[in-house]
């Protein structure tokens, strides 16, 4: 025979550190869930102090009262089991793990087996390894929890759940999104549940921390591999689905341990299952911006941005970003003009203002461009004009942009993208100053990308402003080109070098210009100090420069 059980998962938005937010609102999603007749509800990794906790975890207070925090939530939980990921503690250390809840109590801990420490991750630095096998029996429902990297192993917990005889696999993550996230994770759940012949409910964290944007994405397969429902990306969701599961009798098995007999009839109406498409690939980039952005400001209590806006497609990018994540009225650009600024420039900067709402200033800089140099004319007499007194213009720039700041409590967003990043065609103190890079690493051939998905929506950005060739204007009729290779040939072999730690050979050997990818290399290698002096930027690729990517500043090392 079979019985139907109904399902919730919970994607909830955590902020790190807010331990009693963080359990405030994973009650309300109880009640929630409880209110749709759900037998189980599963929160995501780490919930109760949010995703990635860092060294807070070194505090030991901290440890504490999250702990505390969890009791305290648990015993208000009732007519609902629930899975929820807090940090867990023995005389052995702390652990990354899962409390399973029923009638007010802890009846169960979960640790987390496989501790993921590449890329972003640095959980071995905290927690110690678990061992997991166990398996709950919600009346006649066995099911077996893991936690985030532990669904990515065949041979991992979920095959010990299954062989003991869970038909359901609660997997909770904080799982950070990149492009195409989403196909590997299904990969990998549809493998589980069809190799082990059980459902698999999959958790996901949603929401901004510092650089790593989660994007949701929750999803239910059953034991043959087919998706039965999935949640909205980088939103708050609930979702529920009912699922068939053959009756089982717990005392057959062994050591299962029991929750309770079922919390709600098993006789209900059927819900529909809900199934989100995925975003298409720029719906899906912009998204994580406007979601990275949105958390970003408003978790660290700021309540307005100021921008540079240049009149190129970059900045451009960055107001019409800001203004979907926190409304027209809190964002507020700003053109300087100097002696190289060209009036097409200044059009298009106060147009889309316009067509976005934005508050728009004007503060000119040549008056104190030109004191610059009088003041350096005597030191620099004799030697002929260069990136010097280019870089002098940025950084008056940058300048009156954290005077803005500091006077308004403004927080300045910078405007370079993952190529200028990445050869160091940004320039120390001036376009680099500032509090958050939105768009550090998209790629420039991205930026055009987002820039037409966004007019698509509704026009922005002035069309040219996405076709004019870009410059920084910082002299005479300035190119990018003139110092760098063109995008379309450069992005790919910075992808490659950055992302797929390819060495030069190999990337000449697939196919690009041996000039370009020499060049490319030398740059991104001797700019590393630039980076590290640089904000914290959004994460959209699979390695982004921060947590990702951690090279020596001093490296004599050329391959």
């Amino acid at each position: 025979m079979t019985n139907t059980f109904r399902i919730a998962l919970a994607q909830i938005n955590c902020t790190v550190g807010d331990l009693g937010g963080n359990c405030g609102k994973m009650l309300e999603y109880v009640e929630k869930a409880r209110d749709q007749g759900a037998d189980l509800i599963s929160f995501p990794e780490l919930a109760v102090t949010g995703y990635p906790p860092e060294d807070l975890l070194l505090k030991p207070k901290f440890v504490e009262d999250n702990l505390t925090e969890l009791r305290r939530l648990a015993s208000r939980i009732r007519g609902i089991a629930a899975i929820i990921g807090f940090v867990d503690k023995n005389r052995r250390g702390i652990y990354n793990a899962a409390a399973v809840i029923c009638d007010g109590t802890i009846k169960g801990i979960c640790h987390k087996v496989y501790l993921p420490n590449y890329a972003v991750f640095d959980e071995k630095r905290y927690f110690r390894s678990g061992k997991n096998g166990q398996v709950f029996a919600l009346g006649t429902l066995p099911f077996g929890v893991n936690i985030c990297e532990d669904i990515w192993y065949m041979q991992g917990p979920a095959r010990k759940q299954a062989m003991k005889g869970a038909a359901l696999i609660c997997n909770i993550n904080a799982s950070p999104y990149h492009v195409g996230k989403i196909k590997i994770r299904e990969e990998i759940v549809r493998n589980q549940a069809v190799t082990h012949n059980v459902a698999v409910a999959y958790t996901n964290l949603v929401g901004g921390q510092d650089e790593l944007v989660f994007d949701g994405q929750s999803m239910i397969v059953d034991r043959t591999g087919k998706l039965i429902a999935r949640a909205d990306a980088f939103k708050e969701d609930l979702l529920c689905a009912d699922l068939e599961v053959e009756e089982a009798a717990p005392q057959a098995s062994g050591n299962w341990v029991s929750l309770a007999e079922r919390c709600v009839p098993p006789v209900r109406k059927r819900i529909p299952a809900k199934v989100k498409p995925p975003l298409e690939p720029a719906h899906e980039i912009y998204s994580a911006l406007v979601l990275g952005l949105h958390d970003y400001v408003r978790k660290n209590g700021f309540k307005k941005v100021v921008i540079g806006l240049s009149g190129g497609v970059d900045s451009a990018l960055v107001a019409v970003l800001a203004a979907d994540a926190l409304g027209k009225e809190n964002v507020i650009c700003v053109f300087m003009p100097s002696r190289f600024s060209s009036p097409e420039s200044e059009i298009d900067a106060h147009r889309l203002a316009d067509n976005v709402g934005l508050q728009y200033l004007v503060i000119p800089i040549e008056g104190t461009h030109t004191a610059y140099l009088e003041m350096l004319e005597k030191v620099f007499a004799g030697l002929p004009q260069d990136i010097t007194e280019e870089n002098i213009q940025a950084r008056i720039r940058g300048n009156i942009l954290m005077a803005l700041s500091n006077k308004f409590g403004w927080l300045v967003l910078t405007t370079g993208n993952k190529s200028e990043m990445s050869v160091g065609y940004a320039t120390l103190y001036g376009d680099m100053a500032g509090g958050y890079a939105v768009i550090k690493d998209v790629p420039k051939t991205v930026v055009y990308v987002l820039g037409h998905f966004r007019n698509s929506l509704g026009e922005a950005i002035p069309e040219r402003i996405l076709t004019r060739a870009p410059s920084a204007e910082l002299k005479p009729d300035q190119k990018d080109t003139d110092s760098l290779p063109p995008y379309d040939l450069l992005d790919p072999v910075l992808r490659a070098y950055i992302e797929d730690d390819e060495d030069l050979g190999r990337i000449v050997q697939a196919g690009h210009q041996p000039e370009v990818v020499e060049r490319a290399i030398r740059m991104v290698d001797v700019s590393e100090y630039k980076r590290r002096q640089a904000p914290p930027g959004i994460r959209i690729t699979p390695k982004a420069f921060g947590k990702d990517r951690r090279m020596p500043i001093t490296n004599k090392y050329k391959g």
